[in-house]
């Protein structure tokens, strides 16, 4: 009888246990699932990138404490009250694009200035050595950044093109597993629909100079960022249709994000 009560409080003290440590797995899976929630609600609250549209095609880019230019143009009036660019990027020789004026009015400091070389060729010799030329395919690390250079170009290709294959850039831009792509000028091209794991892109539509808005859709849902911001998007007749645009990209993959932006302040 006292053997039979011995085994009958191990018993108890067995079960006893388990039940505690089963508890402890269950709590423990509670308090990450928690844990991922808070951290994603936090990440969604405090972007590490975020886009602060001037207008057209330029851009200042928040990510993190650092901050990058996009084809800076407009004076540096437009700037007041911007942060300096620790990276600045220009993606071709239009005067949208590239202009020489509002360069020499900012405070660039020792900003690192990415171009192509056809770039470099318009710009005034002064500016040459505080310039960096990247050319399509090429690849470089500025500030813990990997900027790799993207072909941007009209379809079909031509000698008389507004964008010649090799001419310009657009950029992609990677840091800490985030990646972000600047398309500049170019239609829906192989080398853009081949990108592959990006975060955010910015990807222009403008007719006669880029591609549909159609155009533009497609080649967003074959290569399905997280996140797409229309810009680039006044043409000779107007403004593009950037609602059209969320509706065809959402009717082709639901999951990608299209934020539409105001590009366009001086038009109101």
């Amino acid at each position: 009888m006292k053997k039979s009560l011995i085994a009958i409080f191990c018993l108890g003290i067995l079960f006893t246990s388990c039940k505690n440590e089963n508890e402890k797995e269950s709590l423990s899976e509670s308090e990450t699932e928690l844990t991922t929630e808070v951290e994603q609600k936090t990440k969604a609250e405090n972007p590490s990138i975020v886009i602060d549209p001037i207008s057209h095609a330029t851009a200042v880019i928040k990510w993190g404490d650092l901050f990058i230019y996009t084809d800076p143009v407009g004076g540096a009036k437009v700037f007041e009250g911007k942060e300096s660019p620790a990276i600045l990027l220009i993606t071709d020789i239009h005067g949208d694009h590239m202009d020489a004026k509002t360069l020499q009015a900012l405070n660039l400091g020792n900003s690192k200035i990415i171009v192509p070389q056809a770039v470099k060729e318009q710009l005034p010799k002064e500016m040459s050595s505080r310039l960096t030329v990247m050319n399509n395919g090429d690849t470089q690390k500025f500030m813990g950044f990997s900027i790799k250079a993207i072909p941007m170009y009209n379809l079909p290709e031509a000698k008389d093109a507004m964008h010649t294959k090799g001419r310009g850039n657009g950029y992609v831009i990677e840091k800490d597993g985030e990646r972000l792509y600047i398309s500049g000028d170019t239609e829906d091209i192989p080398e853009m629909r081949d990108l592959k794991n990006i975060d955010i892109a910015l990807v222009c539509m403008n007719l006669p100079y880029t591609m549909t808005v159609e155009d533009a859709a497609d080649g967003v849902i074959a290569f399905a960022p997280k996140k797409v911001y229309p810009y680039h998007y006044r043409g000779k007749d107007g403004l593009a249709d950037v609602a059209k645009f969320k509706e065809l990209v959402n009717k082709g993959n639901k999951e990608i994000e299209v934020i539409q932006l105001d590009w366009y302040p001086e038009m109101k």
